[in-house]
């Protein structure tokens, strides 16, 4: 059975074309979204259309770019449509040879796949190298210390003693004694 799915960014866009195109290339259901594509938002027509589809099913959509965010968004979707025996196909637009139903439209996918594992990396890549180079400027990653030098000096001074416990200096220093302990530690 063909499943289509039709979305259009604002309210008051209308889905009238992709309503039409959907159901001339034979869509027994059609499920809509009216949000956004570029905010991370949940895209209840998209989950409810892909839960919709079974063994032999096809999800269809007019354009590549009514299905998913990137690349990444649209290998994660034909993934899980391949884990449920559906296959994917788009209509119009840079996508139209894309057809998971043949093995044509698998090759064009899996090229896809490989751009996103490519775009993936490089990404990666980025992320390490910005943070590498932010750390050699002293930049610091991870939440900010509860306790100060000078708060960790006093509570260990005052546990050394034994005027205090660990946990009655976590009361007095505001912070749950678990913290104190693993700041006592380093």
């Amino acid at each position: 059975m063909k499943i289509g799915y039709a979305r259009v960014s604002t309210e008051e866009q209308n889905l009238d074309l992709q309503r039409e195109a959907l159901e001339s290339a034979g869509c027994a259901e059609i499920f809509e979204d009216k949000v956004s594509g570029a905010r991370r938002v949940i895209r209840t027509g998209l989950a409810a259309a892909v839960d919709r589809c079974g063994e032999g099913d096809v999800l269809v959509a007019w354009k590549l770019d009514r299905l998913g965010r990137s690349l990444f968004d649209l290998v994660e979707l034909a993934e899980t449509l391949t884990a449920k025996g559906a296959g994917m196909k788009v209509l119009t637009g840079q996508g139209a040879s894309i057809d998971t139903t043949r093995a044509e439209g698998r090759l064009i996918f899996g090229i896809f796949a490989a751009l996103a594992e490519f775009e993936r990396e490089l990404i990666r890549e980025r992320t390490k190298a910005g943070m590498a180079a932010a750390r050699r400027r002293g930049v610091k990653f991870g939440r900010p210390a509860k306790l100060t030098a000078h708060q960790l000096a006093h509570a260990r001074s005052l546990i050394d003693r034994g005027e205090e416990t660990r946990a009655s200096a976590a009361v007095l220093l505001g912070v749950d004694v678990s913290t104190l302990r693993r700041a006592l530690r380093r």
